[in-house]
């Protein structure tokens, strides 16, 4: 089953915007980055992301999301644990980022087996 995985930004305060265009670049560009180690070949399902427009007002300074979906869980494990392209992507938003959050869900699975 497909797993989908959302990533939240808030940027700190004062970062250039050239930072941040580049830092949401680089977060869609992982669907061509990522390689997998068996098949050599990018695994990402679909990636897509842009700036909040929510009129509600509960964004808790979140500026930013990311979805990206991913075929199996296997998938989305090895790019979080494992895969070197996200790693360096992670280390590279030290003294970027104010605030990340992720969560991580199956369409339609409510409650845990």
């Amino acid at each position: 089953m497909s797993i989908t995985h959302i990533v939240l930004f808030q940027f700190k305060s004062g970062i250039d915007a050239k930072v941040v265009k580049d830092t949401c670049d680089r977060m869609i560009g992982l669907k061509e980055n990522c390689i997998h180690p068996t098949s050599n070949k990018p695994y990402i399902k679909a990636s897509s992301g842009g700036l909040d427009n929510s009129i509600e007002g509960i964004q808790n300074g979140i500026t930013h999301a990311f979805v990206v979906e991913f075929a199996s869980a296997e998938d989305r494990d090895y790019y979080v644990k494992e895969d070197p392209t996200h790693k360096a992507f992670v280390k590279s938003l030290d003294g970027v980022i104010e605030k990340a959050q992720v969560i991580d869900f199956t369409d339609g699975v409510f409650q845990r087996s």
